[in-house]
């Protein structure tokens, strides 16, 4: 039994949005948005997702990811009781729960950065943010400067080469085990954080709770860096979630193959023995409805997202395929209010849905999916199938990117006799190749018998 999180569907929550709490935190009251989630997760069971990953929930001023209280849910969703009750109901229902770990910097309304507002260079706290300097003068005139996030001088970097900060943002990782049971942190910024940082989370996390799981975002570079034995377990697969789409919309699988044969492949594959967070659309990029230029290759995109080597992530409201582009500088439309009840009854694409529930009841039943050795069988710009093998199981996944039919004749992978894994139905073995057909914008899966 391989772990939990190497063996998950991850569904992606930004509750702030789902819920349609407000874009500013400047209502007193404290509102139980949080308890709207709850049924959520009988939907969740339903499609085959094992892991949430949600967040921003620490107290914050506006989006979620300028910090003022690393201890207190947002007022907004609720308080720290709704959010414990949130994670009580997943667990009984065998879902993991992950949460944002955003420690690359705070908010303007942290205690810490208010006290040097305060006492200016007395403050105890100059040195827990990067470049504090006296000398000249923030846009936000505080008669001092910093180091701002991206030159977003509402969030104040963290120095996190200093022992206090490193304790206190432990001290709340505590916290959130303790008092949620969290099961994993996704932490924003990774490619920001300091590698001391992340080893020494890795080592304390691993004292605290057994199994506990750190994925990183993480968007350039080599994610080895990252992903390793000392430090994070994953990060983030921005290289495949640009090729997922693109390699439909040019009608060019080698990119999708070429990202996946340099990353996976058994010979030389540079993140071999890694598993990486894989995704189409979060909270930052657009939806992938709106990024496909054909829509039928929607389910064709999700058939490689579940089989690929990876953890897939469905984000909130994409297995009803809704649409959102960034507007700008916004990133509203990414992230809107969903009705619940409403998306299932008025669903716009119910055979999506069944696509993606189908997945993850295959992905369920075939451990091979998590951690099977990947091969490529067949390779075009419009045709592409691969296998997952280990020992004698095998899965062979193919696809058509054409708008017209395609007959494809496949070697197999592993000698045996094959049966479409949704349908049960056989397929000929001609001189050791599977003979395949698939409709335009089709993709089949296989399974050794």
């Amino acid at each position: 039994m391989g772990k939990w999180y190497n063996e998950a569907v991850f569904y992606h929550m930004y509750p702030l949005g789902m819920t349609g709490a407000p874009k500013e935190n400047k209502e007193p009251e404290t509102v139980h948005r949080l308890r709207e989630l709850f049924p959520w997760i009988d939907h969740l069971k339903e499609i085959g997702v094992t892991a949430i990953y949600i967040g921003p929930l620490f107290e914050s001023s506006t989006h979620g990811y300028d910090t003022k209280d690393y201890k207190k849910v947002d007022r907004r969703l609720g308080d720290n009781e709704d959010f414990k009750e949130f994670v009580r109901l997943a667990h009984e229902n065998g879902i993991r729960v992950v949460v944002d770990g955003v420690f690359n910097h705070t908010g303007r309304e942290f205690f810490a950065f208010q006290d040097i507002q305060k006492n200016r260079e007395h403050s105890p706290y100059c040195s827990w943010y990067k470049g504090v300097n006296f000398g000249w003068n923030s846009p936000y005139n505080d008669g001092f400067g910093y180091e701002a996030w991206r030159n977003c001088f509402e969030l104040v970097n963290l120095n996190l080469y200093e022992q206090a900060v490193r304790d206190y943002l432990f001290d709340v990782i505590h916290f959130w085990i303790t008092e949620f049971d969290i099961d994993g942190i996704r932490l924003d910024c990774a490619d920001c954080l300091t590698f001391d940082f992340m080893k020494e989370m890795r080592y304390r996390t691993g004292q605290w709770k057994e199994d506990f799981w750190l994925m990183g975002e993480v968007i350039h570079g080599d994610y080895a860096r990252w992903v390793n034995d000392e430090m994070l377990h994953s990060t983030t697969n921005y290289e495949l979630h640009k090729g997922l789409y693109s390699g439909h919309n040019d009608h060019n699988y080698f990119e999708i193959a070429h990202t996946i044969r340099r990353q996976f492949d058994d010979n030389g594959g540079i993140y071999r023995g890694r598993t990486l967070y894989s995704f189409v659309d979060n909270h930052d990029v657009d939806r992938l409805m709106s990024k496909l230029n054909n829509k039928d290759h929607i389910r064709e995109v999700y058939t490689l997202l579940y089989t690929l080597p990876g953890i897939p992530s469905i984000y909130y409201g994409s297995e009803w395929g809704i649409e959102g582009r960034k507007q700008g500088a916004s990133d509203d439309a990414m992230r809107p209010q969903l009705d619940l009840e409403k998306m299932q009854k008025e669903n716009p694409h119910p055979e999506l849905t069944a696509h993606i529930a189908a997945l993850g009841k295959m992905r369920k039943e075939n451990p091979v999916l998590a951690d099977g050795k990947y091969r490529e069988l067949v390779l075009t710009n419009r045709q592409y199938a691969y296998a997952r093998i280990k020992d004698q199981d095998a899965i062979v996944v193919a696809a058509n990117n054409d708008e017209n039919p395609a007959d494809m004749s496949i070697p197999v992978p592993v000698d045996g006799t094959y049966e479409n894994a949704f349908t049960k139905e056989a397929v000929p073995v001609v001189d050791g190749r599977l003979q395949v057909h698939l409709d335009a914008c089709e993709s089949k899966i296989f399974r050794k018998k």
